[in-house]
């Protein structure tokens, strides 16, 4: 019996993802995004060994994977346009996506480089849109440059770095973590520029 990702049959049982625990890794050297991927919508495809991601309204591409809960997650990406916004979300839900258009409330914490037409960067806790949040409005996204990037999280420690591993671009300290069921999930996220990913791995801590 075949399980479909979005409909399944009666008695037809969808197994959890399973967790991350060695290193673990994706190069999309393919022509499809693959099953390890589960697509809230449109706007992703895989072209010239890279993750393209472009016009998903916020409808995340979750990856099937449970993540650790101290974790360290690198990986390249650019953007071919002037407004920037590189996005991506970690310690969601697996399956949450903006279903209207409207402000999207994430499910764990949403990593943005040069959101909102290039204008800021922030680590947000749950909402882009809302206080809970640290950034910084002095690095814009270069058009076509690959940017390294690292997420790591130890203890109520989120630090994002940006082709530096040694200084954080930022930092969030969060007195109660993000963590266990329904805030295991790494994903892939885009509003509407011409972005692209590519070498991910993560680690657990």
């Amino acid at each position: 019996m075949m399980c479909l990702a979005l409909l399944c049959a009666a008695g037809c049982k969808v197994k959890d993802p399973p967790p991350i625990t060695a290193p673990w890794s994706d190069a999309f050297e393919r022509d499809e995004v693959g099953g390890n991927w589960n697509a809230t919508g449109s706007g992703y495809a895989v072209t010239g060994g890279a993750l393209s991601a472009r016009g998903a309204k916020n409808h995340p591409l979750w990856l099937r994977r449970k993540l650790p809960r101290d974790v360290r997650i690198d990986f390249d990406a650019w953007s071919s346009e002037e407004r920037g916004d590189l996005k991506v979300e970690l310690f969601g839900d697996g399956s949450s996506f903006d279903p209207d258009g409207g402000g999207y409330v994430a499910s764990g914490y949403e990593i943005i480089f040069g959101g909102w037409y290039n204008s800021k960067s922030m680590i947000a806790r749950l909402d882009e849109h809302g206080e809970d949040q640290v950034q910084r409005t002095d690095v814009k996204v270069v058009p076509n440059r690959k940017y390294h990037w690292r997420l790591e999280r130890s203890g109520r420690t989120l630090r994002w770095f940006l082709d530096d591993l040694q200084t954080p671009f930022l930092t969030y300290q969060d007195e109660v973590p993000l963590e266990g069921e329904g805030h295991d999930a790494f994903a892939i996220n885009n509003w509407e520029s011409d972005t692209a990913f590519d070498n991910l791995t993560i680690t657990p801590l």
